[in-house]
């Protein structure tokens, strides 16, 4: 029977441990358990134990220092594709929501309510499935019809809103200052918005950054 690997990346201790404790019940979630393989209380750990463990499942929260839930999915994709990733948030800004549906996750629950969902969802989504959660579709269907960005325009903005210089942004994604100039004027003439502060206030709006957050 095969044996699956996972790391829970949140920035509360408690969630962590309540979540180990259930992925490695045996069966509660699979036979045997899930071996989790890693904590993480950032963003730059999340990554850096993707890197270095490659698990069969993410458990995400988006909502960490360091480095953004976006940010840390794009990073997973690129390490370690064949990474299932669950988020599991408190965040209910659609904005936010839609963001990371974009981004191909493969799974998405919120903490506002009970985890039965979330653990009866777990095994198809390791073996290939993908599930939002009832919660989160009701949170969608009640919004209107939003701008769509690309992987590259929504690292782009959420380097932008942390205060990030095209210098940086270009070390940082590996490609020429002036590339980013185009990235960063295609995205404020897509949002319709015609400076930093504009943007800044239409990411607060959108729940793409957290409003307790010093810029």
């Amino acid at each position: 029977m095969r044996k699956y690997t996972a790391i829970i990346a949140d920035d509360h201790a408690i969630v962590r441990s309540g979540l180990r404790s259930a992925l490695e019940t045996p069966g509660l979630i699979e036979p045997i358990g899930i071996e989790v393989l890693g904590e993480a209380a950032n963003g730059l750990e999340s990554i850096a134990a993707v890197r270095v463990h490659k698990p069969h499942l993410l458990l995400l929260d988006v909502q960490m220092p360091l480095a953004g839930g976006t940010e840390v999915v794009l990073e997973t994709r690129r390490w370690s594709p064949e990474t299932k990733i669950v988020v599991l948030t408190g965040i209910s800004a659609v904005g936010k929501i839609s963001e990371l549906l974009e981004a191909r996750i493969e799974g998405l629950f919120s903490k506002a309510t009970e985890n039965d969902e979330l653990y009866r969802a777990l095994p198809l989504i390791l073996r290939g499935g993908r599930h939002v959660s009832e919660y989160m579709v009701n949170l969608l269907e009640a919004a209107p019809e939003r701008v769509a960005l690309t992987d590259r325009e929504r690292q782009t903005l959420n380097m932008i809103v942390a205060g990030r210089s095209n210098k940086e942004m270009a070390t940082l994604l590996g490609i020429s200052p002036k590339t980013i100039d185009r990235h960063r004027t295609n995205l404020m003439q897509k949002l319709n918005v015609h400076s930093v502060a504009q943007l800044i206030a239409f990411a607060l709006k959108e729940g793409l950054i957290d409003p307790n957050v010093e810029l």
